[in-house]
């Protein structure tokens, strides 16, 4: 199936934000290696790991389950990865998984007619955000910040890793709709009907006169994952939770 094309059965996964700490992904990729949940397209919506930058081999002990998973399933079915802000440059750790980097996000696909936009959602956020996500994807920025790691016996990794534990993926975000209205601005919504995204973790739907904007929920609030259903008289996406009992 070409990359233009959005399944129905598809499933869409935003910021699971997995990691030693947080492994419910992990549990989720292993229901469907072992036929568990079933999909032949898997969309990845980024910050899917909390902490996987490419050219840090470090960040890769955190995330050495999921890669292995990954690349496992990316022999099987179809697997789209859309890189965050948390997980990017991703393209050698991942040879056969559809890696899209953030300069190249919306991806549009073609669902029963519709052209439906996708993208990690960390895009249109001004001048200041731009600067900061150039400058933590600059490859001579991060060979640097990788040598003083290095040299610190890991002191920066592991300064990130405590930033990652206090941060709460579920809270409310005041006057969102409003956000997204701002961002839109900056869309050539002509160009689609429908536009999900991740990063804000918000799991809201707006009807606008141009388009539907979609927000799902953040993976790692409640572990919810979306199938994208074929019936149009249905809504685009059906929302189920994934709880994987405690061994």
């Amino acid at each position: 199936m070409s990359l233009n094309t959005l399944q129905s059965g598809a499933i869409l996964i935003a910021d699971a934000h997995s990691a030693p700490w947080r492994t419910p992904f992990i549990d989720f990729l292993r229901a469907l290696e072992s036929g568990e949940v079933v999909t032949y397209q898997l969309i990845l919506m980024g910050d899917i790991l909390d902490m996987l930058y490419g050219p840090i081999p470090r960040t890769y002990l955190y995330n050495n389950d999921e890669i292995d998973l990954l690349n496992s399933l990316s022999s099987r079915i179809e697997i789209i990865y859309l890189e965050g802000n948390h997980d990017f440059l991703l393209g050698n750790i991942f040879p056969k998984i559809q890696v899209i980097r953030r300069e190249n996000q919306p991806i549009i696909m073609m669902h029963e007619g519709k052209r439906i936009a996708l993208s990690h959602g960390d895009s249109a956020m001004g001048l200041g955000y731009e600067v900061y996500t150039a400058l933590i994807r600059n490859r001579f920025i991060l060979a640097l910040l990788r040598s003083i790691d290095t040299l610190g016996e890991g002191f920066i990794v592991t300064w990130l890793e405590q930033q990652m534990k206090r941060k709460n993926h579920c809270r409310s975000i005041e006057n969102f709709k409003e956000l997204i209205v701002r961002r839109l601005k900056h869309f050539q919504k002509n160009s689609f009907e429908v536009l999900i995204e991740g990063h804000f973790h918000q799991n809201q739907m707006f009807e606008f006169d141009e388009l539907t904007y979609i927000n799902i929920g953040a993976f790692a609030c409640n572990e919810r994952y979306f199938t994208v259903q074929s019936n149009q008289n249905q809504p685009l996406l059906h929302e189920a939770v994934f709880r994987k009992e405690p061994r």
